[in-house]
């Protein structure tokens, strides 16, 4: 069978480079590019993404194979009615990685057509790294490269303030603009860039926060036969979606006018305030995938539909959503309730087998940024402890074990030195120095959490009770 690219789909459209993506992974393709992708077809947009990889590892090489092209497989019910769409996203141009070609990447500065940047770089990404230099090539962090490749087109033209940027971070953390910002601003002090660059990015730049939304299985590997036969041609970078997708970016009119997603019929938002829908999305949605995920995998579970159609496992994730998570926002209950609803039938998406153990990874920094607030709410308002989301904690410190389910190996995905953590914890064999050791790692919650009443005593009992009952017995016991 022939493999997917330019010259096997001359249907192919190409566009003019407008925009730069960090990151190349299945949400992008699925969430941003299909938007851009719509956007082209229904506005006249004529925007092509160049891809940077973020890492030094990553699927550049099989982007440049295929040419930019993929097929995305969208699955839901949209007004009630089944969907289930195949479609050949054309919009990107090419891949670069600055890692193998800093030159190439240093180049995309160069280009006066380029408007955007878009990321998500997962919620460790937007962060300052003090070792960067601006000598690097590449810088190590998402925010030291950006601020290389600013500098470089401040430089090329001559601080012309036409030439500035719109930056949209997608990662999921509040106000991730204001972050990045901040951290841009950081590696201009650090590295001492003169004050007419500062001037220039704090003006001719605009970096806007945004909340994304939507459920991204990634690479449909239990239907990939299937897909295939109905594309009939091979594609390697194949990815799934549900059909739910939202996008709010806190920015003015001025902004939708040169990126006029919200005119193409898509659920994007220009807001003065993306606050109340990230607040309700991290916490309903969000909150209960992170713990719901460990639980599940080490309960025998593989996907989030398992997990919430399971009557034990069930029970935990309504528990934790309704009971827990819910009680802490401040929006009306009958919108949280039925907004909990409707995340309880994505979740039960009949059409996607969304695995869990694509949602573990950086499992800590998913919990610090999603979960860990609710806790804290939960605590001032109902003085108790919420049992089901330290249980979750205790899944994901047992996850990070290692080991093996089944015939599975364990291996979990995170910053190295959380992973090397708790290898040295669990090699203990002492629960209690596990749960101590956790919650008073600061490089990972930016505090100590034992200092949280009655935390470290029950994170300790239900890695306990893990490990003698098993993940299912302890669930059966909070609920």
């Amino acid at each position: 069978m022939e493999r997917l690219n330019r010259s096997t789909a001359p249907q192919a459209k190409k566009y003019t480079e407008r925009v730069i993506q960090f990151g190349e992974g299945n949400f992008l393709r699925a969430f941003i590019d299909w938007i851009i992708w719509k956007t082209n077809q229904k506005t006249g947009f004529d925007g092509g993404v160049v891809v940077v990889q973020p890492i030094d590892r990553g699927l550049v090489s099989v982007l440049n194979e295929q040419d930019g092209l993929y097929h995305l497989n969208l699955q839901g019910l949209l007004n009630g009615q089944p969907v289930d769409s195949v479609d050949m996203i054309d919009v990107i141009t090419r891949g670069v990685d600055p890692y193998a070609d800093f030159a190439s990447y240093m180049a995309l500065a160069e280009q006066p057509e380029i408007r955007f940047v878009i990321s998500n770089t997962t919620e460790a990404g937007i962060a300052f790294d003090p070792a960067c230099r601006l000598e690097d090539a590449p810088a190590s962090s998402y925010p030291g490269k950006l601020t290389q490749l600013l500098y470089h087109r401040f430089e090329t033209f001559s601080g012309d303030p036409s030439k500035g940027l719109i930056i949209f971070p997608c990662e999921l953390i509040f106000e991730n603009g204001r972050h990045l910002k901040e951290c841009i601003r950081q590696y201009i002090s650090l590295w001492q860039l003169p004050a007419a660059f500062s001037d220039w990015f704090e003006n001719a730049c605009a970096v806007y926060s945004t909340l994304v939304d939507r459920i991204v299985p990634g690479y449909p590997r239990d239907t990939v036969a299937q897909l295939t036969e109905r594309i009939g041609i091979e594609d390697r970078l194949l990815d799934k979606a549900e059909i739910f997708h939202l996008w709010v970016i806190e920015a003015p009119a001025s902004v939708a006018e040169e990126f006029p997603a919200d005119k193409a019929g898509l659920n994007v938002l220009f807001v003065p305030s993306e606050a109340p829908y990230h607040e309700r999305k991290v916490t309903l949605l969000n909150g209960p995938h992170t713990v719901l995920s460990p639980v599940g995998y080490l309960s025998g579970l593989d996907t989030v539909k398992q997990c919430c159609e399971d009557p034990v496992v069930g029970a935990f994730v309504r528990k934790v959503m309704h009971e827990e998570l819910l009680p802490t926002l401040n929006l009306p209950r009958e919108e949280l309730e039925q907004f909990a609803a409707d995340v309880m039938d994505r979740f039960r998406n009949p059409f996607v087998k969304h695995f869990v153990t694509s949602i573990m990874l950086n499992s800590f920094p998913k919990f610090r940024t999603r979960d860990l607030p609710g806790l804290k709410t939960y605590l001032e308002r109902k003085g108790s402890l919420p049992q089901g989301i330290v249980l979750g904690l205790a899944a994901i410190c047992t996850f990070y074990k290692g080991g093996k389910r089944g015939e599975d190996e364990i291996v979990p995905n995170d910053d190295a030195k959380i992973v090397s953590l708790l290898q040295e914890l669990w090699a203990t064999g002492d629960v209690r120095r596990v749960a101590e050791g956790v919650l008073g790692a600061s490089f990972i919650w930016e505090e100590d959490l034992n200092a949280i009443p009655g935390l470290t005593d029950l994170l300790e009992k239900d890695l306990a009770l893990i490990r003698d009952k098993g993940m299912r017995a302890a669930v059966e016991s909070i609920i």
